[in-house]
């Protein structure tokens, strides 16, 4: 079955389309306001969940693990562990350590995205001591 596309929508006449909005609850529900997001970042996020996906579109939680990754890279460690507890923020931060020794996983193309969109916080930059090629 071919992958469905995603619709940002156009002058409020045609909705955005159900991964989008998916997405963007998902982001409201870790404290970061959707339209804090790039739409190019949620396009890019949603098409990876897409590649990443068992069946034919990604499961329900899987927007909600996407968002802890992005709200974590875009608010930083503090920001996130005062609205989503330190539990959650330790648990994200467990899931970056082991996505950079892997590399491939989709939490690293996470992390990746923010840094290419310049949205991460420089805090976690430095915490995880990323680098980019561009650097």
């Amino acid at each position: 079955m071919a992958r469905r596309n995603s619709s940002l929508g156009l002058f409020g006449r045609f909705g955005r389309s159900e991964d989008l909005r998916r997405l963007d609850g998902a982001l409201r529900s870790v404290d970061l306001h959707p339209s804090m997001v790039p739409e190019a970042v949620k396009l890019t996020v949603v098409n990876l969940l897409k590649d990443h996906a068992i069946g034919d579109e990604p499961a329900p939680q899987a927007y909600r693990s996407a968002a802890e990754i992005l709200g974590y890279c875009m608010i930083g460690a503090e920001g996130f562990a005062g609205v989503n507890g330190v539990p959650l923020a330790l648990q994200v931060e467990e899931r970056i350590e082991r996505a950079l020794e892997h590399g491939d996983r989709l939490d690293a193309q996470l992390v990746l995205v923010t840094m290419a969109a310049k949205v991460i916080q420089p805090s976690v930059v430095a915490h995880f001591a990323l680098t980019s090629e561009a650097d």
